[in-house]
């Protein structure tokens, strides 16, 4: 039988020497599921992403994807960070690749989903650009379409758009949404902007205070796409709004 979840995570604890940082977290994300998670800044948002891909060792729990622990040789994991992740010395199109040629595809698939994200993020002309010669919002959309072209099971995402100004925010808000429903990939955005998660979620987790447990589980079934001037849109922002703050 198939397992239900395509992520699960079991009495998740993570200790930095005596401090508590994550507190016993349990949840489970479905497949294609879009899962914000939010909370106060520096309540460990970012090292719940770091454990879930490996970057740090959990201290007591589990992390399982497919109803396996979590293996980034077997498992497909893509990780959007917070500062631009472009490698300066190769061009747009090598950058895309990159993760393509890691997995040694053949070169005309290589070419082909190249080709076809480029497209999807509007960086066709600019291909053959390096890193330092674009703008902000296109050194992010480079990055997205990296990590969608090797069609991730799960793609994480650490605050990829807190830097960027609304109206590019929300263009590129748009543009992931389009390719989340295009690959069908799993997705965990890391969000302090309580807007920005209600505008893309499918569910919220509400995070509190270290040491972190999870506050609340909020669904999102606004339909898309989605009105921020809606008065329901307002509602659960407002909601989120309150059970986030902790002072």
């Amino acid at each position: 039988m198939a397992n239900e979840y395509k992520v699960q995570v079991n009495h998740l604890t993570k200790r930095f020497g005596d401090l508590l940082v994550l507190d016993d977290i349990s949840f489970n994300v479905k497949e294609n599921e879009f899962l914000c998670i939010v909370g106060p800044t520096g309540c460990g948002k970012t090292t719940f992403l770091n454990s879930l891909s490996k970057l740090y060792d959990i201290t007591a729990g589990e992390i399982l994807i497919n109803g396996e622990p979590v293996d980034l040789k077997r498992h497909n994991i893509a990780y959007i960070f917070q500062e631009y992740s472009n490698m300066p010395w190769l061009t747009i199109r090598q950058n895309v690749e990159f993760g393509l040629r890691i997995k040694k595809l053949p070169e005309a698939e290589i070419r082909e989903r190249s080709d076809y994200f480029l497209d999807m993020v509007g960086l066709t002309k600019f291909q053959d650009y390096y890193p330092r010669q674009l703008s902000a919002s296109m050194l992010q959309r480079a990055a997205i379409a990296r990590a969608f072209a090797v069609k991730p099971e799960v793609l994480l995402m650490d605050e990829p758009y807190g830097q960027l100004d609304i109206e590019l925010r929300f263009k590129l808000e748009d543009e992931l949404i389009r390719l989340w429903r295009e690959v069908g990939t799993t997705v965990i955005f890391i969000t302090h902007n309580i807007e920005e998660a209600v505008y893309l979620s499918g569910r919220i987790l509400v995070l509190t205070n270290k040491p972190t447990k999870i506050k609340a589980e909020i669904p999102n079934d606004l339909p898309r796409p989605r009105d921020i001037a809606d008065p329901n849109f307002v509602a659960l922002r407002n909601q989120v709004t309150e059970l986030i703050k902790w002072w």
